[in-house]
């Protein structure tokens, strides 16, 4: 079964609409992060997509990336909890929850408006060059772990 499609505009809206239920004080029903944290964390895909702010792994951690991670990151399957995650993605410092979610949501609108095209054979910082079909299940499936790990 393929995952809802990022890039249209009804899953776009579902996934803000399920990020404007969550409040500073959301519990997680799993986890270490807090709700602030977790927002930062799932910035953290857009950021190596849209900002020049995270180095390109080296050779050698490209190749086992592509090998060992990328068919779990793009695949159908929903992760597990508790997952492993890169040492990039780890927010352990406290953040500011509406900033985040303000810098989530636009980045989500950015995405659909965007749209698939601008992500077909697009190259990922990690995984080499990805489908837009790579990328739907990248966006959609991370998101909506977290969501659910914060019960919307």
């Amino acid at each position: 079964m393929a995952l809802p499609n990022i890039y249209t505009r009804e899953t776009s809206d579902v996934i803000i609409s399920r990020i404007h239920q969550l409040h500073l004080n959301t519990p997680a029903k799993w986890g270490k992060m807090n709700v602030a944290q977790m927002l930062a964390h799932c910035n953290v895909t857009y950021e190596m997509v849209y900002e020049n702010k995270h180095p390109k792994p080296n050779a050698f951690l490209r190749f086992i990336l592509k090998a060992m991670v990328k068919p779990t990151v793009v695949n159908e399957k929903p992760y597990a909890h508790n997952s492993r995650t890169a040492p990039a993605f780890l927010i352990v410092d406290e953040r500011e929850f509406e900033k985040e979610k303000k810098r989530l949501v636009e980045y989500i609108a950015k995405t659909q408006h965007l749209g698939s095209a601008y992500f077909e054979g697009r190259e990922s910082l990690s995984f080499g060059k990805l489908s837009a079909a790579e990328w739907n299940n990248m966006f959609y499936k991370h998101l909506d772990h977290h969501l659910s790990q914060f019960g919307v």
